[in-house]
């Protein structure tokens, strides 16, 4: 049977009926253990209680207002996210990708309103992912994204190396009006910033007057073992889009910013007419709340810690076929000397899912809440792969 839908997806074979915690089932019963949890985004597995919970309560009561009513669950959400971050205003969007059109369009419109409509430029890093929008694509500048797409050459956005702080001061100059840049870049592989660069990004861009924009879209929501893996670099950004993890596998995205930056955003001057719905702030907020919840982000950082280094010690019992492991939390990346494509699948016929990054790495990504015994069984097929390779 020919599919209706467009094909810039592929055709993937496998479909799943349901979900439970770090578990998927097909139709016929059989089980997959989960360590992509949809790129990042069932933070806390699949169908977890309080989110189940939170989603049919409020279904059965309103789904949608639109932003001309105040909806007292975003007002909630946005306090609670207020509360956990450097962030003084909150605006709620579908995808990391428009929390990321957000921020961009703050950047610009703070400079305009200050009266410097020429300081427009931006700078991101190599090696970014920053979602599939027009913009997106032109902040990141990879040619498989951006290729009979641009109307122009960089549509306003200059790019420096990352983790290079002299590419970065090269690249500022008298019309730049913001940096972006991931904490833990994802779709390259997993690569994590220096504390010392992430500051001195910081440092720049105060002497030089421009913003700092994050995108932890990936990287943010507990993934790395802090609320935003900026918290455990030392710095505050101006403006920060997150999504993925926030809904637990419900579309919300938001944009975060300090009052001076949001300001730019006035009456009438952005808009998302799904945005901050009733159904994706409920589910947002019992999201927050479970992460809150005394001790979780330190079981992140163990469960992190104990799956990062018996993944080392596979690398070494199998130097021929992996290079080395990166990452921070449960945001790990496993750089091969093997085909990646190959290993995927090899694991996927032995019911392990993990999910490609960049040329040829694999991302780990379980639940934040997995258990030793489901990290040791993905070890476990894991390592049964290698011995075959």
């Amino acid at each position: 049977m020919t599919s209706a839908l467009m094909q810039n997806y592929g055709n993937p074979e496998l479909e799943f009926d349901r979900g439970e915690g770090s578990y998927l089932y097909t139709s016929d019963g059989e089980r997959y253990l989960d360590f992509t949890m949809g790129i990042a985004v069932n933070s806390l597995g699949h169908c977890h209680p309080a989110l189940v919970e939170a989603l049919t309560t409020q279904a059965n009561k309103l789904w949608h207002t639109s932003n001309l009513f105040r909806i007292g669950q975003g007002e909630k959400l946005a306090q609670q996210l207020c509360e956990i971050s450097f962030a003084e205003k909150v605006f709620f969007c579908n995808s990391g990708s428009e929390a990321v059109e957000c921020g961009f369009k703050m950047i610009r419109r703070h400079f305009f309103l200050k009266g410097e409509p020429d300081r427009n430029r931006i700078i991101s890093m190599q090696g970014s992912f920053h979602g599939r929008t027009l913009a997106a694509i032109a902040a990141a500048k990879n040619p498989a994204h951006t290729e009979g797409f641009l109307a122009v050459d960089d549509n306003g956005f200059d790019q420096a190396v990352f983790g290079d702080i002299e590419s970065l001061e090269a690249a500022v100059n008298d019309k730049t009006a913001a940096v972006i840049l991931e904490p833990v870049q994802g779709e390259g592989g997993i690569t994590v910033a220096s504390v010392e660069y992430i500051k001195a990004v910081r440092d720049l861009c105060d002497s030089h007057g421009i913003l700092l924009m994050l995108d932890e879209v990936q990287c943010g929501i507990g993934r790395t073992g802090s609320i935003y893996a900026h918290q455990q670099m030392g710095i505050e950004p101006d403006i920060l889009a997150t999504a993925k993890g926030l809904g637990g596998g419900f579309p919300i995205a938001a944009c975060l910013a300090k009052e001076f930056a949001a300001s730019a955003l006035t009456l009438g001057s952005h808009g998302s007419t799904f945005g901050g719905n009733p159904l994706a702030m409920s589910v947002g907020n019992a999201v927050i709340s479970e992460l809150r919840k005394e001790g979780f982000l330190q079981q992140v950082t163990e469960s992190g810690n104990y799956l990062k280094e018996k993944l080392e010690e596979l690398q070494r019992s199998y130097p021929e076929a992996l290079d080395r492991v990166s990452g921070l939390g449960l945001m790990i990346g496993v750089f091969c000397k093997i085909d990646a494509g190959e290993f995927l699948s090899a694991l996927k016929d032995e019911k392990l899912l993990l999910v490609k990054a960049g040329s040829n790495s694999v991302r780990i990504l379980p639940a934040l809440n997995v258990s030793r015994h489901e990290i040791d069984s993905a070890l476990s097929i894991m390592d049964k792969v290698l011995s075959q390779i």
